[in-house]
């Protein structure tokens, strides 16, 4: 989703406008947010990664040089 920097700003007008009580539920709301999306891209990338694995795709290796090859 992209906003316009002017809507961005009016939101935080609004919110800075906003009762204390009001702004901290929305705090608590965002950082609950942020943490599932946080947990959804974890799984995403484990289930990626769980698929690579299975078809032979992700190479595993202890030895810098290899490891250096790799990237």
């Amino acid at each position: 989703m992209i906003v316009s920097n002017s809507t961005f700003n009016n939101i935080v007008e609004v919110i800075y406008s906003l009762p204390l009580d009001d702004r901290l539920e929305l705090k608590n709301l965002l950082e609950h947010n942020i943490a599932e999306t946080r947990r959804r891209e974890i799984l995403s990338n484990y289930k990626m990664a769980q698929e690579e694995y299975e078809s032979g795709k992700l190479k595993f290796s202890s030895k810098i040089s290899e490891l250096k090859k790799m990237l």
